[in-house]
């Protein structure tokens, strides 16, 4: 066994002797690599990887990609390739509008019955008065900020549930001069309300003033309005000043309802174009909507001579006092200036009997009327 030992001792002692060390900072690993190559020791890519791989780390980019390798799929049968044809070549025409199908969906399509083309159609006029609806709330926010300060002026009675649109908050009349107006009212008289808008006058005419508090003299009011939102909202603040059943609210033209309406007294208050008729230096009868002043006065004619007309600030009193020259004999007329907390808001003419009557009620004393 020591015999053993000694030989293995020498042979090694002679490998190493066979090695000859070199001065690079590699010479342990190539001396490893002598050894074991004169040993009869094999080696294998693990004993090579650090090199290979610091190899491939400094050449990598000089390094081409092998080209992908095709895998042969396996021929599908001749019948199957027909099928599938077939069905790819369906979508196309499917597509293109093309009237391809099977027997058993025309069958299908026949025994089906159809819908209504305005039952389809409904959802998407929902959804459009939805739109409208959300712009309206919108737009009516708006307008009532800007003049909610007012809302006590227009109609006293606000805080217990008065409603308005956006075009009421500036073209009602306050309800002070409302009350004025109609004041001058015979009692118990029929009038016309020709605009009547969220009803601010209908309801002072319906709920005049009297006199003495035993006896009721308020006017039966017939309230036209084309508008149906702002019928159903005059109608609803009727009911809470309690005069809903001294008023009937009449949806429609009024040029078209004028020669079949008769009545006491006509009250014309017509939209004066919003509130950028501040803006003229002079507002002209023509200015009125939806027709001009001579064409809605020959209208009123039509019904009564007893007329009161509420106009503009600005207006041009000249062509107010032609007005009463289109009947003949001419009619009586009587203006006055009408004021809210010293601020001036508008002018009101009396035409007829109405100019008589107010010329009585002030004995002489119109403050600010000319006639």
């Amino acid at each position: 066994m020591a015999k053993v030992r000694a030989a293995i001792s020498w042979s090694l002692r002679r490998c190493a002797r066979a090695v000859t060390f070199l001065p690079s900072s590699t010479h342990r690993f190539v001396r490893l690599l002598a050894t074991r190559c004169r040993r009869g020791v094999r080696l294998t890519t693990t004993a090579l990887a650090p090199a290979s791989a610091k190899w491939r780390r400094g050449h990598r980019r000089h390094e081409r990609p092998l080209p992908p390798r095709e895998v042969e799929t396996p021929r599908k049968p001749k019948r199957q390739e027909e099928e599938e044809a077939v069905a790819a070549e369906q979508p196309r025409h499917e597509e293109q509008g093309d009237d391809v199908a099977s027997p058993a969906a025309e069958v299908e399509t026949l025994n089906k019955p159809k819908r209504p083309e305005a039952e389809t159609a409904q959802p998407r006029h929902e959804e459009q008065g939805g739109e409208d609806a959300a712009t309206s709330a919108e737009a009516e926010a708006v307008v009532a900020g800007k003049y909610w300060a007012q809302r006590h002026s227009l109609f006293s009675l606000y805080d217990r549930g008065v409603r308005m649109d956006a075009e009421g908050w500036y073209s009602a009349t306050p309800e002070a001069i409302a009350a004025a107006q109609a004041s001058y009212a015979p009692p118990a008289s029929v009038v016309i309300d020709a605009f009547a808008g969220v009803g601010g006058n209908s309801i002072q005419f319906a709920a005049r003033h009297p006199p003495t508090p035993r006896h009721f003299q308020g006017c039966y009011v017939v309230a036209v309005e084309i508008d149906p939102r702002k019928v159903e909202l005059a109608a609803h603040n009727a009911r809470i000043y309690g005069v809903e059943d001294r008023i009937e609210f009449v949806l429609g033209d009024f040029f078209h309802l004028a020669p079949s309406l008769k009545a006491d007294l006509v009250f014309l208050s017509p939209p004066w174009g919003g509130p950028s008729y501040k803006k003229a230096k002079v507002y002209s009868l023509d200015m009125l909507k939806p027709k001009d002043g001579y064409a809605i006065f020959q209208a009123a004619q039509e019904i009564s001579p007893n007329i009161i007309m509420f106009l503009p600030r600005n207006v041009d009193m000249r062509q107010v006092e032609e007005l009463s020259w289109l009947s003949s004999p001419p009619l009586d007329f009587v203006s006055e200036e009408n004021y809210i907390q010293y601020r001036f808001k508008g002018i009101t003419a009396y035409f007829g009997g109405m100019a008589r009557e107010v010329q009585k009620q002030n004995i002489g004393f119109l403050g600010g009327a000319e006639k």
